[in-house]
């Protein structure tokens, strides 16, 4: 192919088209002395206006027809010269469209570097896929330690809510309603075979050890089943404390990375075949789903709070787990309130369009996308939701913008120094950041379909699953009747109770007061004495902390509890329950038991009105709160009134 080489554009494309039709064709430009040597009968001004295609049985073809005959050596790109050649329209189209381009190729200069830089040629994502599962096996990891040292205070023999019971309970109702194999469909879970407090010790043991697997690196696709079916069965069973809108995120990512890893013992960063694309655009379009579907719950809730941009004034302080950051964000003036929530909407409903951008644009999103999560950590505490989300963010960049990214990091926090050793496994991941992450010849033919990570008999209904799952979730959120067919319902039915294609949207309508929970105890019924909580808001001196990615899910509980009334949450009752009987692993989830001897004889809930202070009145009484109580909320009562 002759083309023009003082023209960056036509360069820039060229290294693209080189990239992909490899060693089948020669690309010379028209300046090259030899051109007119070898091909004396072509003028220089037809290679001036079009780029040429000489095929080596001495046909000459110029514009849109060499571009898609040249495709045409890739079996991926052959489609395009069968529609030139069988389309009368879509050749006139191309032809003109090329035409155009060429005559203002300045501009499209401009337009092409605006939307991908230097790097035009297909892009590569080993490296992306390497850096997000392991990122993804540490959230794991996280997770199954942060419950681990909660489960059986929770849904232990002796805990909040007993696991054993509500399982014989199902067990029974199975049977009476003879399910079967039906029963481990419609309740999936491992507890279906034992739900001693050993057993779910041993899940979250497994899971915290499997994901360690994963972070190294071995049999990467069999570790994240496992991963998704651990976490899914101790979410069933769990499912007072593990219903949060990330718990399903997390089951949603995890489910669709078990087809984006390779398939294989202990697959190699730079030899590994390329993932797929498919899954990698599933995985983008989950990220869109949660940041635009985010955005769209707050306006279509018809909140006003939202609607007038005034959310932000009450949000810092009403929050589930907020930090101190928060505390000084909810001190900003109500103009500063209204910026954030205009920029909020900002992000959340246009940002998220650039995930399906070029390479530019798809980097900027990334960008404001992970800064945007680092001011929601920094304010409130949302568990291993933030990392998650970051994590999906890297799936839009691609192995040459992550490359520098890695190798800056390899080389300040984790090269060896003089005192290291100096065959610190890192050296040896260092040099392969330094050159190309696969052989060229690999890298001049991406396929479509990897082979040695999943076939594309799996990915294709994957995608349909999660695209028409998608658009059904849109449909109902801006109430648009469509009628799918019964076929489509009954999968959307079918796929309900493994929780692996959702729907998202925080805080649709806010909440501006913050009502807390505060429990207590007597021995006489006279003198009562509160339960201090470890992490939510009880001593109004007690500055409000950081504990994410740990969530303390009894304390988030309490939030929601507080909304409602103790008939909405029989659980809460089930806790006072646990205090009254003294039973440990229901105190270990406490910070403070004000009865270290022995259990009170009453308890009870009230509730308090709790207000963050101003600068005056925590510097005059160090308080970062205020509290007001406002009465009751659960009467108190004894095991005697239980039995």
């Amino acid at each position: 192919m002759i083309y023009d080489g003082d023209c960056n554009f036509c360069t820039l494309w060229v290294h693209r088209w080189q990239y992909t039709t490899g060693d089948h064709l020669d690309y010379l430009p028209f300046q090259d002395p030899s051109v007119a040597a070898r091909f004396p009968e072509l003028p220089r001004g037809q290679f001036e206006t079009a780029v040429q295609l000489i095929e080596a049985d001495g046909g000459v073809y110029g514009g849109a027809e060499a571009i898609f005959r040249a495709l045409d050596h890739h079996p991926r790109e052959g489609w395009l010269l069968d529609w030139y050649e069988h389309s009368p329209v879509f050749a006139r189209v191309t032809e003109w469209g090329y035409r155009v381009v060429a005559g203002h190729r300045g501009f499209f200069s401009a337009l092409t570097r605006l939307g991908w830089g230097r790097h035009i040629e297909p892009p590569t994502h080993n490296l992306v896929r390497w850096v997000f599962l392991r990122s993804l096996g540490l959230i794991y990891l996280v997770a199954f330690v942060s419950l681990w040292v909660q489960i059986i205070g929770l849904v232990g023999s002796n805990g909040i809510q007993s696991a054993s019971s509500a399982m014989a309970t199902m067990r029974h109702r199975a049977d009476a309603q003879h399910l079967g194999l039906k029963r481990y469909h419609l309740v999936p879970t491992l507890c279906w075979f034992k739900a001693t407090d050993g057993f779910l010790k041993f899940q979250c043991a497994a899971g915290a050890t499997l994901a360690v697997v994963l972070i190294i690196g071995v049999a990467p696709a069999p570790c994240l089943f496992l991963l998704w079916l651990i976490y899914l069965s101790l979410t069933t069973v769990c499912s007072e404390f593990l219903s949060f809108q990330w718990d399903n995120l997390l089951l949603e990512t995890g489910f669709l990375a078990i087809f984006l890893a390779p398939l294989q013992l202990w697959p190699r960063l730079c030899r590994g075949a390329p993932p797929s694309r498919l899954v990698l655009w599933l995985l983008r379009w989950l990220l869109f789903k949660l940041m635009f579907q985010s955005g769209c719950v707050k306006l279509l809730s018809g909140d006003p709070a939202w609607r007038q941009l005034t959310a932000l004034t009450f949000h810092y302080e009403t929050q589930p787990l907020p930090t101190w950051i928060g505390w000084y964000a909810h001190q900003l003036p109500v103009w500063a309130q209204r910026a954030s929530a205009a920029t909020m909407f900002g992000i959340e409903l246009l940002v998220p369009f650039l995930i399906f951008a070029p390479r530019r644009p798809r980097q900027f999103a990334c960008l404001v996308l992970v800064v945007f999560q680092g001011l929601i950590f920094l304010t409130g505490n949302y568990c291993f939701f933030n990392l998650l989300t970051v994590a999906l963010c890297l799936l839009l960049l691609d192995d040459a913008a992550l490359k520098p990214l890695v190798r800056a990091f390899v080389r300040k926090f984790l090269s060896p120094g003089p005192a290291q050793v100096a065959g610190a496994p890192w050296n040896a991941f260092l040099p392969h950041l330094e050159r190309p992450l696969f052989p060229s010849s690999l890298a001049r033919r991406p396929s479509p379909v990897n082979l040695r990570t999943w076939p594309v008999q799996f990915t294709v209904p994957l995608a349909a699953i999660a695209v028409v799952t998608a658009l059904m979730q849109f449909s109902g959120m801006f109430r648009v009747p469509v009628p799918w067919p019964r076929p489509v319902l009954a999968v959307y039915g079918w796929l309900e109770p493994f929780r692996s294609f959702n729907s998202y949207g925080l805080f649709a309508v806010m909440t501006t007061s913050r009502t807390e929970i505060i429990i207590e105890g007597s021995d006489d019924g006279v003198i009562w004495r509160a339960y201090e909580f470890k992490y939510k808001p009880g001593d109004v001196k007690r500055r409000p902390g950081f504990v994410e990615p740990h969530q303390p899910r009894l304390d988030w509980q309490m939030w929601f509890a507080a909304l409602g009334t103790h008939r909405h949450n029989p659980w809460l009752v089930n806790c006072c329950v646990r205090l009254l009987q003294g039973s440990p692993p229901m105190l270990a989830l406490l910070e403070r038991n004000p009865f270290p001897t022995a259990p009170p004889r009453y308890i009870r809930a009230v509730v308090c009105d709790y207000r963050f202070t101003d600068f005056a009145a925590r510097r005059k009484t160090g308080a970062w709160w205020r509290r007001e109580e406002k009465g009751e909320y659960l009467p108190a009562f004894s095991l005697a009134d239980v039995r």
